[in-house]
């Protein structure tokens, strides 16, 4: 059956032109070095005491040089006298199961093998107390047992609310390591007071659970390690709001002022715990205030699921139009699991799902209003972590040229 009418596909797509945006990209040229160097600092010598079983807590994101810091943290114990094994921080990701967290580690290189100390991925919890409100909290059994706490987290901003404190070791502390029984109890809450809910259930985690010290990583706007940092356990919080602000500073964005259709390539949960940033496309379920600017544009297209996301694609229901290879690679129970327990089920629902990328934007285009259906205004990005390239159909190269920090490449 036709979905659209004669003169709609025959109607030609307009010809994309490749533009390169330029951001600060300052980054470390010794991720390893740095790692090793912050590991040596005495507050952080200190509390790491030989034969001490050390936990070091590792997430799902998809983090440039993960595999580089984990195995310096974890070598760098060791040579302390300590004892580190890996244990999962990643909520209900993974299906919330064992075995599907201990795949989405493997993925990022996070082995037994490799790093020959034990990946524990477990999803038991010990109940730590609760909080104000009456609301539980809940922490990994494994981590809590082990004689210190290493969580190691990328600190940005975040992709469902806004504040202080977003993303980084404190939500890894009461989100990943509440495994999904924590992540649950969490996502029951507001989420416009979610900043304020992991200060709270950070600070109860501090007193309660062995935490030692946080590694805390920051990224340039080209998805580049811009900074490692060991932060002692004591001054974790104030310390990571001061890095949400350097954060902020590095996000990048798209440097155009409007488009009809934007046209992002994949999503995945290595991109984005929503599968995608808001702050950069500006559809969210739950954000209403978007920090970074955004295109004004109709419709949204998806072509495409990362195979490191191991076919959760969270965030899929956002977009107006997909693709069938979207479709073919969702699995339904990862995401539903990730939905249910974060509150946000319609980011999983399927949305109108065509052959090919030319029908995905014809059909984008024909549910537009106002345009110039012969010259129409399209964007198309890689995903919302790589901006540094992107491509625009010709009725945006003015405005490219009238950006300084945007260049034509071809």
């Amino acid at each position: 059956m036709p979905i659209l009418l004669p003169e709609d596909m025959e109607r030609p797509l307009p010809k994309m032109y490749r533009v390169r945006q330029q951001f600060d990209d300052r980054r470390l040229e010794d991720v390893a070095g740095t790692t090793r160097a912050e590991l040596e600092k005495p507050e952080i010598r200190r509390l790491v005491k030989p034969g001490a079983r050390v936990a070091v807590a590792v997430g799902s994101r998809g983090i440039r040089n993960l595999y580089t810091i984990v195995e310096t943290v974890v070598r760098a114990l060791e040579e302390m006298g300590a004892q580190p094994f890996i244990v999962s921080a990643m909520g209900s990701h993974g299906g919330g199961t064992e075995e599907g967290q201990r795949e989405v580690l493997a993925g990022y290189g996070v082995t037994e093998e490799a790093l020959g100390v034990p990946v524990v991925t477990t999803v038991d919890t010990v109940h730590l107390g609760n909080c104000a409100n009456g609301r539980p909290i809940w922490f990994d059994r494994a981590a809590f047992e082990a004689d210190l706490v290493v969580p190691i987290n990328r600190v940005k901003l975040h992709t469902d609310f806004v504040g202080p404190l977003q993303s980084g070791i404190c939500k890894m502390l009461v989100i990943g390591l509440g495994n999904q029984k924590g992540c649950t109890a969490v996502h029951e809450e507001n989420v416009a007071d979610f900043a304020e809910i992991i200060e709270e259930t950070a600070s109860i985690i501090l007193e309660k659970a062995p935490i030692g010290f946080g590694v805390a990583i920051l990224e340039n706007a080209y998805d580049q390690t811009f900074g490692v940092e060991a932060i002692p356990a004591d001054c974790l919080i104030s310390r990571e709001k001061e890095l949400v602000q350097i954060a902020k500073g590095n996000m990048p964005y798209i440097m155009l002022p409007e488009a009809d259709v934007i046209v992002c390539k994949e999503i995945g949960k290595d991109i984005s715990g929503a599968g995608f940033d808001p702050n950069i496309l500006g559809r969210s379920s739950v954000l209403k205030t978007f920090v970074l600017p955004i295109p004004k544009y109709q419709r949204l297209i998806l072509l495409d699921v990362t195979k490191a996301s191991h076919g959760n694609g969270i965030g899929v229901g956002l977009f107006d139009v997909i693709t069938k290879q979207v479709a073919e690679q969702l699995d339904l129970e990862s995401m539903y699991a990730n939905a249910i327990a974060g509150n946000f089920l319609c980011d999983v629902v399927i949305p109108c799902t065509v052959e090919d990328e030319a029908t995905a934007i014809r059909v984008a285009l024909k549910c537009c209003r106002g345009i110039d259906r012969d010259n129409p205004k399209i964007i198309r990005i890689q995903n919302t972590l790589h901006l540094e390239y992107i491509e625009v159909s010709e009725a945006l190269l003015a405005d490219v040229e009238a950006n300084p920090r945007l260049s034509l490449v071809d």
